[in-house]
This record gives structure tokens, sequence and C-alpha cells, in this order.
């Protein structure tokens, strides 16, 4: 099918990334110029060839960037604290300019960081997990006690479920503080009991599809450490649910991952401003990333 207008579109990611060459793929075939940009690739210029009279502008690179309609990033910044603050900032710049950034890079930043992300939802007041963040060995102890002595520890930035440990007695407590690096930073989250199962939410502006996952062998249900997906008919509480916490953090497109306790509370677990979909894809069937461009399309 072919849109009605093209679309000059750039997606920031790796060009051997599945969802970013499905993308591409479909903006093509919807009629569109799709070209990837990695990270690396960018940069700016100020000023440039003289002209009188005119203050210098900020000049983005390369030139497909300067000219988009739509930039799609699919894939957090990589690199050191400058490179990713560079980047974030150039995206930034780019939105305020009425370059149309998904998703903007405020919320990159805020779903990226698990802690941030959960503490803007509970000051909306969405229902998320007792959570802390602690440094020492003696505040990571007082928290784990302070979660009932079950707790998840996680990294601040990650995803796919790397990292991420249980804490379900104080030998573990004690083994996870003898490998972490000094003074590391531990995000602790009170561990939900649930049925072997949670949810993936993702959405597209207002619509909403979802997936179920579970697995039998592993409290942690992430496609990437085996758990497997299957349909999910999630209620209109779910589905609101998602789209408030997509709100709350400034994401167009967001991946919102929520768990059902055992005694039957429902919990936002984390939110992926960047969020895959092949597994997804698999369960609901359709092409999602002509979804995606299809949503660029709109105004």
């Amino acid at each position: 099918m072919t849109a009605a207008k093209s679309m000059r579109l750039v997606v920031v990611g790796e060009p051997s990334g599945w969802h970013v060459g499905r993308v591409v793929e479909a903006a093509r075939g919807r009629g569109h110029a799709a070209t990837i940009v990695r990270w690396p690739e960018l940069g700016t210029a100020i000023g440039g060839p003289c002209v009188e009279n005119k203050p210098p502008q900020e000049r983005f690179h390369p030139r497909v960037v300067e000219q988009a309609d739509a930039v799609l990033v699919r894939g957090m910044p990589t690199g050191g604290l400058e490179e990713v603050i560079f980047r974030m900032n150039l995206l930034g710049r780019l939105a305020d300019r009425g370059t149309r950034v998904v998703n903007p890079p405020r919320s990159l930043e805020l779903a990226i960081d698990k802690h941030l992300s959960l503490a803007r939802l509970a000051a909306a007041g969405l229902p998320v997990p007792r959570s802390f963040v602690a440094q020492t060995p003696q505040a990571i102890r007082e928290a784990w006690r302070c979660l009932g002595g079950d707790a998840v520890v996680k990294p601040l930035f990650g995803s796919q479920g790397k990292g991420i440990e249980r804490l379900a007695d104080p030998p573990a407590v004690e083994r996870f503080l003898a490998e972490r690096p000094p003074e590391a930073v531990a995000y602790l989250q009170a561990f939900v009991p649930h049925a072997g199962w949670d949810a993936r939410l993702f959405v597209l502006g207002d619509e909403v599809l979802a997936m179920r996952r579970s697995s039998t062998t592993d409290w942690r249900t992430n496609i990437a450490l085996g758990g497997t997906a299957s349909p999910l008919a999630p209620s209109a509480e779910w589905i609101d649910l998602a789209r408030q916490a997509a709100r709350v953090l400034g994401a167009a497109i967001a991946g919102i991952d929520l768990v059902e306790s055992l005694s039957g509370e429902v919990f936002v677990l984390e939110a992926n401003a960047v969020p895959g979909w092949r597994a997804l894809e698999s369960v609901v069937g359709g092409d999602i990333a002509d979804r995606v461009v299809q949503f660029l399309e709109r105004p």
C-alpha cells in the first residue's frame, strides 16, 4: 500500500537490527524515503558559508537528518557520558525546531532509568511495586529488609532481563554485596508473587497490542531469557493503565509491563520507550512495522 503523501523518514539505529530493517522496508513499501543513520554518524554545524546579514544557524548532519520529516529512534544512544548527552541533546534540538522525533528525548531519558520512570508513574498515582535505590552495603541490607526479605535487584539501565537477580534470603544478599562493584548503585524492587506470567502491552498512540509472557522454569518471564509468548486480551482497565503510563512518560510508542499478584493487585513493573515487537507480532499477527509507519504518517 502507498501512503497519500511521501515522508522523509530517518531511523536512528543499527542497519543490522531486525526492527530497523522492518521499519525501513515498510516505509519504502508505502512510498516513503527511509534512511538509516547510526548514532555515531550524527553531527551538527553552527555557521558555515558566510551569508551577509544573516546570523549563523545550526545545521544537522548527515543531510537526511536536516531534511527529515520524522525521526524514529530504534535503540538507545551508546558511548560515554559526553556521547550520550550530545546525542540526546541533538534529538532535543531537532524536536524543538519542529522535526517529529519518536520517541522524544525526554521520554527516552525517563524510560531508560527504571527508578526515575517508576518514580514518575508513582507520582501520577499509578500502581508500582515498592522500590529502593541504595549505595552502601548497610543501606542495601536495610532496603532489602524493608521490602520484606524478598526483592529483585535490577540495573537502573537495562533490558531483556539482563542483570536481574532475586534476593530471597540473607545469603543471596551477601553474595550480591560481595560481587557488586564498590559504591555501585543498587535498585531494589519488591518481588511480586505471580502465577508464572506477566503482560507486555505495546502502546502505539491510542492503539494497544498485548501478549502474555510465561515461564515454567524461571520467575523471570522475559522472552530473551526463554519465556514464551501467547495471545492476551487485556481488560479495559489494563489498556487504560498502559496508556496512562505511556502518557506520563511522554512516549508515543511504549512497551508497558504489567503483572498481577497472587492477591489480585496489578502493578506497572517497568516501561520501555524503544520496545521490540518480534515476539508480539508472532502472536497478534499482522505487520507491526507497517502499523508504526502508519502512525508516523499521522499529523
